[in-house]
């Protein structure tokens, strides 16, 4: 199953490192993480025995995701575990020469990353846009223009958006995007939005966008404008609503994947896979303050985060 070390008779187990990357700390990267954790010791894997953890944070940084990828290379680590596409794009690249496997999460397209040949596998993040589109629609029955905001570099963003623009006409919206290079551009970004008076914006799973979600909410909330989100944490934090995925069960299912890697099984034989449940996740508060009802269709499987 593991390496072993070791002369003569006596032989030492090595333990199995795991390299964690993650792109940035947000709450929903950090559900992935914890997720990954739960699903290794739900196939039957436990910390400091069958592996243990590299944890590496590049706080939002493409060097610095560049960089741990590389150390991670130069220890030989056993498996790669990477938290969003610009981290799963730059273990591919450290580990590839090396033939180290790689099993990613948060990844909306990991075909148009170019993640899905070679010892690589895991677990797509992709939106249910259909269900969010229609939840938009029912929410605002009057609304024509949705402005979303992302990262022109980042596929996840570019994929999302294409699939947005193609299925909005079918819901009567507009999509009014704004393209930006980094973290720093995007509350500019909402600014633009707000001056082009958008009716609503709605947020992809993008890493420079959720990553100053707080301060968009400042600027839409003093505007009037409701925001949605694409997962818990954003309602949590404030958006009004969201048909969403939940990245703890996508970090567990990517848990699984790496198990069934570290006792033997190749990356590459194991198909990428995508959450396909979304759940409708509402924020009462933040309905009450736009003077948004769910109606009665939606509210029996609405789950209200402010909850305990």
């Amino acid at each position: 199953m593991f390496s072993f070390a070791g002369c003569g008779s006596k032989k030492e187990t090595k333990i199995p490192v795991i390299g964690i990357s993650q792109y940035g700390e947000h709450a929903s990267l950090d559900n992935c993480r914890e997720g990954f954790l739960q699903g290794l010791k739900e196939a039957g894997l436990e910390e400091n025995k069958d592996f243990t953890i590299d944890y590496q944070n590049a706080s939002f940084d493409n060097s610095t995701a560049t960089q741990i990828a590389q150390n991670f290379s130069s220890k030989n680590v056993a498996l790669m575990c990477a938290i969003a596409t610009p981290s799963a794009t730059a273990c591919y690249a450290a580990a590839e020469d090396k033939d180290i496997p790689v099993v990613f999460n948060a990844i909306t397209d990991p075909k148009q990353a170019n993640l899905t040949e070679g010892n690589i596998t895991g677990v797509s993040d992709k939106l249910p846009v259909d269900p969010q589109l229609e939840l938009i629609r029912k929410l605002q029955p009057n609304a024509k223009t949705i402005g979303i905001i992302y990262t022109t570099s980042e596929p996840n963003s570019v994929s999302a958006i294409a699939e947005y623009k193609e299925k909005a006409g079918k819901y009567g919206f507009e999509i009014v995007d704004i393209g930006v290079a980094d973290q720093a551009s995007v509350t500019q970004a909402a600014d633009t939005l707000i001056n082009k008076k958008v009716d609503c914006i709605t947020n992809l799973t993008d890493n420079n966008v959720v990553g100053v979600l707080p301060s968009i909410l400042e600027k839409t909330n003093a505007a009037k404008i409701p925001v949605y989100g694409s997962e818990i944490e954003q309602v949590i934090n404030g958006c009004v609503a969201s048909e969403g995925i939940e990245y703890t069960e996508l970090g567990r299912q990517t848990g699984r994947m790496a198990a069934r890697v570290l006792r033997g099984e190749s990356a590459e034989d194991i198909p990428y896979e995508t959450i396909s449940n979304s759940y409708l996740y509402v924020n009462p508060d933040a309905l009450a303050a736009y003077g948004l009802t769910v109606p009665a269709e939606l509210s029996e499987r609405a789950i209200d985060v402010t909850a305990e």
